[in-house]
């Protein structure tokens, strides 16, 4: 039989194991054009929790019942389509299942003699393109500037801050442990970091960390932390809105300071930003992003948890920072 989960409820708050719902299925055959797929990783991400409400997003949300999707790593079993062969790897947006079938369209073959397989889920990902695009078409980073990223231990955060140091900038992480600190500070070169869960007054701490100002500022958490960011953006200075983490749970969006003035008064840009939408920019970024691994100019940090059964499980110790850069679990 195939397992595959399914999206049982739509949460309320936290999401909690109940939500998910796990089912047993025949393993399926592939049809003429299509392959079999087995599942080898998955990519859990605080994206997905905004498929999990019934409004209208960016993308499609889950429906009740039916499996969850995400970014997943997996192996060609057998192939009746021309462009794939048997032992074949590939990469693409798939279901929570074990095994499954598809045409090929939207998959991309991976070489894992390039680097590790966990590696197209991170660096040569998502993870990496949106890092790269963010900073490229919105943070527009120059040297000698100040960049500041939250959510900074994890995997868009650290690779972020890492592409700042590549830039020549000084840059400036937010997490939320002090292991977290040290570590985007000695493994992945950050200049200063700031524990915001026991920081008295972070407005001033990002002001002290910051003494000329924040050029740039990539965020990945929005709320409080985003409203400190902004109060010490300075002079036609840049904010990427990455995530929104410390927001996806609320059932009720919580009131914060207006920016309108921040912004006009320091011709501030400040501007979503949907990695999705810059497709065609995807292969440059990747060409660059395996120029500086390869050059060992970025490192990246991986929490590889076991078992198809601990999928949801890892996906909600997101919400409670229990990840050390990408979230992936292994089949």
């Amino acid at each position: 039989m195939n397992k595959t989960i399914l999206l049982k409820n739509r949460p309320k708050g936290k999401p909690t194991l109940e939500d998910f719902q796990f089912s047993d299925e025949e393993t399926p055959v592939p049809a003429e054009g299509e392959i079999l797929l087995k599942t080898l990783y998955v990519s859990v991400d605080p994206y997905l929790r905004g498929r999990m409400r019934d409004e209208g997003s960016y993308i499609e949300p889950f429906k009740l019942n039916e499996p969850i999707e995400s970014g997943i790593i997996a192996e060609v079993i057998e192939s009746h389509n021309p462009n794939f062969k048997e032992g074949d790897y590939v990469n693409g947006t798939l279901k929570w299942k074990e095994y499954q079938t598809v045409s090929g369209h939207g998959i991309n073959k991976v070489d894992k003699n390039l680097a590790p397989l966990t590696v197209f889920l991170g660096v040569l990902g998502l993870t990496g393109i949106t890092a790269f695009l963010g900073l490229e078409k919105i943070g527009k980073l120059k040297e000698g500037e100040t960049l500041l990223v939250s959510g900074a231990g994890g995997a868009v955060g650290s690779i972020a801050g890492q592409i700042g140091k590549i830039k020549g900038c000084r840059v400036i992480g937010i997490a939320g442990s002090d292991e977290k600190i040290n570590r985007i500070k000695q493994e992945f070169g950050f200049d200063e970091g700031i524990n915001y869960k026991t920081s008295q007054d972070l407005q001033k701490e990002i002001k002290e960390k910051c003494p000329n100002g924040v050029d740039v500022y990539f965020d990945n958490v929005g709320g409080e932390i985003l409203d400190a960011a902004l109060a010490n953006i300075n002079k036609f200075g840049r904010v990427i809105l990455c995530g929104a983490i410390s927001l996806y749970n609320k059932s009720e969006i919580p009131k914060g300071p207006r920016p309108e003035g921040i912004l006009i008064k320091n011709s501030v840009l400040m501007q979503g930003f949907i990695v999705r939408d810059y497709a065609k920019d995807f292969g440059p970024a990747i060409k660059t992003l395996s120029g500086w691994l390869r050059e060992d100019k970025i490192k990246y940090s991986e929490t590889i948890v076991d078992g198809f059964e601990n999928i949801p499980q890892a996906f909600l110790d997101l919400f409670e920072g229990k990840n050390k850069g990408k979230m992936i679990v292994k089949i």
